[in-house]
């Protein structure tokens, strides 16, 4: 399958199942709310019994405060701890609301690859959530502890090249600069591509757990594998990477002129960042199909036209015996 294929079969999908926009459009309504719920309240409540301290204390005692916030910590320290694990509270319903939504997403985008006369339904969406749930949420966990090795490993190189760096500049040495500043590029450039690559593997991974029915440890391996013998794979994720930042990039921009409006730009940039939104979660849920649309595809139509053709070469050979 061609790139140019994969993507209008890709976008074919999302449009007909464009429920799935709309799903996803409700889960973040859904964090809005919640954040209002979670965590609003608890500082709702802060900023009441700070308000209510500092009416009673005078101007004085209120730059005392400010200046010593060691006193505001130890006494309200209670408060400050209720507010940040609500805080922490919400991000990890949000996460695992995400998971479940992608995984239900996931899930219909895969079945319909499967069976073109599939039409969506609540049902089959939270079927195939419950389904790949706990899987990828222990896909999630492995893509992000990688994540963090990655951007450890990279901090500690980044470190000791600004070192180098500023060793140089204090020595006034041209050769050490130059060769910090080509390690800086030479850094960027590995960064960039470690990134992408974990990446593609993260988004053929899924692929890989939602058609195959597989682990996330298999999963990880299997994408990586297939990496490695389909390497347009990796182009065609780079290619669908940099298009999506374009898009995002000239929705920002189209939105300053907005901005410069005093009274009448604040109400038609709520329209617009809606549209924008919408259509973000459109070409995100596109490009998912691209990529599932590609990899079933490249590795699992061929694996079944070789199956397929193992009992054929048997007959073959009992024919000519």
């Amino acid at each position: 399958m061609t790139y140019i294929e994969a993507i209008r079969e890709g976008f074919r999908l999302v449009n007909r199942n464009w429920q799935l926009v709309l799903i996803q459009i409700g889960m973040a309504i859904l964090n809005f709310a919640g954040f209002f719920v979670i965590v609003g309240i608890p500082l709702a409540i802060a900023f009441i019994i700070f308000g209510i301290d500092f009416t009673v204390r005078d101007v004085r005692g209120l730059f005392n405060i400010v200046r010593e916030p060691s006193e505001i910590i130890s006494k309200y320290f209670g408060l400050l701890i209720i507010v940040i694990v609500s805080f922490l509270l919400y991000i990890i319903v949000a996460a695992l609301l995400g998971i479940y939504v992608f995984g239900g997403s996931a899930g219909i985008i895969g079945k319909s690859i499967r069976d073109r006369t599939l039409k969506f339904s609540m049902h089959t969406f939270f079927t195939e959530a419950k389904r790949l749930f706990l899987h990828l949420l222990g896909f999630t966990a492995g893509v992000g502890i990688i994540l963090i090795v990655v951007a450890f490993v990279l901090g500690v190189f980044g470190g000791g090249i600004a070192a180098l760096v500023a060793f140089a500049k204090s020595q006034a040495s041209t050769i050490a600069l130059f060769f910090g500043t080509f390690l800086s590029l030479i850094l960027i450039v590995m960064a960039l591509s470690l990134i992408l690559g974990i990446l593609s593997i993260a988004l053929y991974g899924i692929a890989t757990l939602t058609l195959k029915d597989t682990g996330p440890v298999r999963s990880l391996k299997e994408a990586t594998n297939y990496l490695f013998k389909h390497p347009n794979a990796f182009w065609l994720y780079c290619l669908l990477f940099v298009g999506y930042v374009l898009v995002s990039f000239f929705l920002i921009v189209f939105s300053y002129p907005f901005r410069l409006i005093p009274v009448i730009g604040t109400l038609l940039s709520f329209p617009y960042q809606l549209i924008s939104y919408v259509f973000q979660t459109y070409l995100g849920l596109s490009i998912i199909a691209i990529i599932f649309t590609f990899y079933y595809s490249t590795e699992i139509s061929r694996e079944h036209i070789d199956e397929s053709s193992v009992p054929q070469a048997r007959l073959q050979e009992e024919d000519t015996t």
